[in-house]
């Protein structure tokens, strides 16, 4: 066997997002700072977030709060939310002399793709969480997938909620992907008292 970990990758903590932020914004990378916040909010898988096109996010100045866009695994629609900090990151990239007139919102250094591949994107995260002390076997892209998903659940305990932010079509699929134990279920019911 080699050195890969197989199975699902760990969702970052708020403090490892905001460790790999500070890191983004001191390089001035406002790609990368730009990919990390739409990934985090959209809760895209990466095939999907790559293929973000520029007009997916902005419409004029303004870059809009809700977004909708159908996912390639289940062609079906997914609506998501960009924060106010992703929407500033989002406006100050695409205004970037780097940008200019660009189609996708996550362009390819190289000539020959018009947008980052998903193994590019791969690399990305990779780096990200290594620059920040991370074991990079344990995260992916998929982490990004799954942080704000985690953070809301463990806030809310709303199974629902999140099934329809990760455009789940079904609750159990959603269980298995937060790694929801029935202990967990069973702590959260407690907390209610009807």
């Amino acid at each position: 066997m080699g050195g890969r970990i197989i199975g699902q990758k760990r969702p970052l903590l708020p403090k490892q997002v905001w460790a790999i932020r500070a890191r983004l914004k001191l390089a001035g990378n406002l790609r990368d700072l730009a990919l990390l916040n739409v990934a985090i909010d959209s809760k895209l898988r990466g095939c999907d977030l790559v293929r973000l096109e520029v007009t997916d996010l902005v419409n004029g100045d303004p870059v809009g709060e809700r977004v909708s866009v159908i996912q390639s695994k289940t062609k079906r629609p997914v609506q998501f939310e960009l924060t106010e900090n992703t929407r500033e990151t989002v406006l100050v990239w695409v205004k970037s002399p780097e940008m200019f007139a660009g189609r996708f919102m996550f362009p390819s250094r190289f000539h020959d793709r018009p947008h980052i591949s998903t193994r590019q994107y791969g690399r990305i995260v990779r780096d990200w969480v290594t620059a920040i002390g991370l074991e990079p076997s344990g995260y992916g892209t998929h982490s990004l997938r799954r942080t704000k998903a985690a953070e809301i659940y463990r806030k809310t305990g709303n199974l629902r909620a999140v099934q329809l932010l990760l455009g789940h079509t079904k609750v159990d699929s959603t269980v298995r992907y937060l790694g929801v134990e029935l202990e967990n279920a069973l702590s959260i019911a407690e907390r209610i008292d009807i």
